[in-house]
């Protein structure tokens, strides 16, 4: 099976990575969290502790290893899933930005990524996150969503996070093809 490295980002949809960790895991996927410290606003580490057996990794020095996290979790990824990739992890992504583990992760990951975005409608239509979303996309970076639904803002809109079942679905699609 694959070694999946999520990387989640802080918005309310966070939540919804829990669903996706778990899936993935009873599919013996070899599965690795990173929390970003707006995530643990919204997720606790012990979630993602009892799903994957292993702690999640929110600090970029971080004792467990020894050449860096953003080296060593890179190395053994057969894919890497933003998700809820928020509009700043977009930018710091986008811009090449090493400023938390998850964004220095991103910089020196060599597999295939794949983003998520969750963001309030106002934000998702910024001139900026577009020039961001467009950047990662000619960098190679996939999408999935965002949807229009009810937002975490009490509106409906586009910038929901697309559902656990649909990112399984682009993650297996992922996996497959980088298999053939």
């Amino acid at each position: 099976m694959a070694s999946i490295l999520i990387g989640i980002g802080g918005g309310i949809a966070a939540y919804k990575m829990a669903t996706v960790v778990s899936r993935l895991v009873q599919q013996q996927h070899r599965v690795s969290v990173v929390l970003t410290h707006g995530a643990q606003h919204f997720v606790g580490k012990a979630t993602f502790a009892a799903l994957c057996g292993t702690a999640p990794v929110s600090e970029t020095y971080d004792d467990r290893f020894p050449l860096g996290a953003h080296i060593e979790l890179a190395q053994r990824a057969d894919l890497l899933v933003l998700a809820p990739a928020t509009a700043r992890l977009l930018a710091s992504c986008a811009q090449g930005l090493a400023d938390d583990l998850l964004a220095t992760l991103y910089l020196n990951c060599e597999c295939p990524v794949l983003c998520a975005p969750a963001m309030s409608s106002p934000m998702w239509d910024k001139p900026a996150v577009q020039r961001n979303v467009a950047t990662l996309k000619s960098d190679g970076v996939l999408f999935v969503g965002p949807e229009s639904g009810w937002l975490s803002c009490r509106k409906s809109g586009l910038g929901r996070m697309s559902e656990p079942e649909k990112l399984l679905e682009w993650i297996a699609a992922q996996l497959a093809e980088s298999t053939s």
